[in-house]
């Protein structure tokens, strides 16, 4: 037996909350974690500019020795 029209609709209506209820708490999660990888990246940056100044002091020691 087929359901009622009224009652396809609210079926329809409650599922269309709950994927839109879904799509809100990942979106969250993702906005969270891209977040946290913002932070990683800038961490990253950091060290990287610290490896290239301990470079340069390696590599100015190293000429002040050998020169």
């Amino acid at each position: 037996a087929a359901a009622p029209l009224g009652q396809v609709s609210e079926l329809a209506e409650q599922l269309e909350e709950r994927l839109f209820h879904s799509y809100g708490f990942h979106n969250k999660l993702i906005q969270e974690r891209l977040q946290e990888l913002d932070k990683v990246m800038e961490r990253v940056e950091e060290v990287q500019a610290e490896l290239r100044r301990i470079c340069c002091t390696i590599e100015a020691a190293y000429q002040d020795l050998c020169l």
